[in-house]
């Protein structure tokens, strides 16, 4: 069963945490680490997302976003998609 869509609202903030799937790790070194703050950076413009706080874990991460939009799902596909894509282009 699918969970529940998530209500989104404008500027409303979030706490998003996302996990490797089955507990792997997400950041090898500090390379991916640099990467994925940079994808952070790049889906928080293009979103319009102000980015209060981030903890970037090796399996997972934490962030509080605020969405002035109110546009959460389409800045958490961007950043899961293309990191993901991203890290396993790099790590086979």
């Amino acid at each position: 069963m699918s969970r529940p869509l998530r209500i989104e609202f404008a500027g409303a903030l979030y706490h998003i945490t996302s996990r490797g799937d089955g507990r792997e790790a997400i950041v090898l070194d500090d390379v991916d680490r640099r990467l994925f703050l940079d994808v952070i950076s790049t889906a928080a413009q293009d979103c319009n997302w102000i980015i209060h706080a981030d903890c970037l874990m090796d399996n997972h991460y934490h962030l509080v976003v605020e969405t002035p939009d109110g546009n959460l799902a389409k800045g958490m596909r961007q950043l899961n998609g293309i990191y993901t894509q991203r890290f396993n282009r790099q790590h086979g």
